[in-house]
């Protein structure tokens, strides 16, 4: 891990994003490394065979876009120190192939991601993004545990 210079921590909004970002942070600033942090938002109506709809449909979901790209850059200021150089990312796609396709683009040296915590036999049934992405990556990658909070 000597050539550790760029880390991208792929985010959902839904994960406890402050342990993903502790884990990144003590990374970067041990190596020195840049940080993108990214989302990847549900693809474009388009790109999935449905119609994009009547135009207030389409004004709505580019605000809410507007939206997560706002939270993905408070995101990065609030949880990286200020001495780490950092982007946010907010892609459409889907999420595994969309993440891969950046980590390579970005040349990233370490893929982080969040993993859900989840029964052995959900495990068994269902594939998690991160299996999928270190079946079909060849990034390193740091999976962290997620805390399932109930409410």
């Amino acid at each position: 891990m000597n050539n550790l210079k760029t880390i991208l921590v792929a985010i959902d909004f839904n994960d406890a994003i402050g342990e993903l970002m502790a884990y990144t942070e003590m990374l970067a600033l041990k190596f020195e490394a840049k940080v993108w942090v990214v989302h990847i938002a549900a693809p474009h109506p388009d790109f999935v065979g449905y119609e994009a709809g009547p135009q207030y449909i389409r004004d709505f979901r580019a605000d809410e876009l507007k939206g997560e790209h706002k939270q993905l850059h408070d995101i990065c200021n609030s949880f990286l120190a200020p001495e780490i150089e950092k982007s946010a990312l907010l892609i459409q796609g889907s999420t595994v192939e969309t993440v891969l396709a950046e980590a390579r683009k970005l040349e990233v040296d370490l893929l982080i991601v969040g993993n859900h915590k989840h029964s052995f036999l959900h495990n068994l049934l269902s594939e998690s993004v991160s299996l999928e992405l270190l079946k079909n990556g060849n990034i390193p990658l740091l999976t962290i545990p997620i805390s399932e909070e109930k409410n």
